[in-house]
Formats: C-alpha cells, structure tokens, sequence
C-alpha cells in the first residue's frame, strides 16, 4: 500500500520506552544498550508495534551506527 520514510532520534538505555514525535522528528527511548545492534533491534521492534506492522517491514536505510536515523515502514503489511 506504500512506504514511509520517517527521521529517527534514538535514545538507547533509557529507563522508560516510548515512541513520540518532537519537532517533526520521531522520538524513541529504548532499554537496550547501543552495542551489537541491540538497540537498533529493539527500535525496530518498536516502530512495529507502534505502526501496526510485522518487524520486516520496518528497515533503517541510514544511521545504522548514529541516534539519528532514516528508518522506512512499509505500510499495509509486508
């Protein structure tokens, strides 16, 4: 049904998780710590629930090793 590309802040090692959107960006606190790809997994899996999609429609196209990040979500399924 489409894609969207959305910006990413990415705050790993937070005490609380959450998914907001501040300034036209979105906002993610994750527990997992920033180390082998730990955190990156959990914004994924993150992102799928808050879109309502399966994991393998969301995908980091840039900012594999930074907070801030271009993450695309396949809507409508994948």
């Amino acid at each position: 049904m489409g894609e969207k590309l959305i910006h990413v802040r990415v705050y790993p090692s937070s005490t609380h998780e959450g998914v907001e959107e501040e300034d036209g960006v979105l906002v993610v606190r994750v527990s997992a710590p920033p180390r082998a790809g730990k955190a990156n997994k959990r914004l994924i899996e993150l992102l799928s629930k808050h879109y309502r999609v399966p994991k393998s429609s969301v995908v980091i196209v840039k900012g594999f090793k930074s907070r801030e990040k271009v993450v695309r979500i396949e809507l409508g399924g994948g």
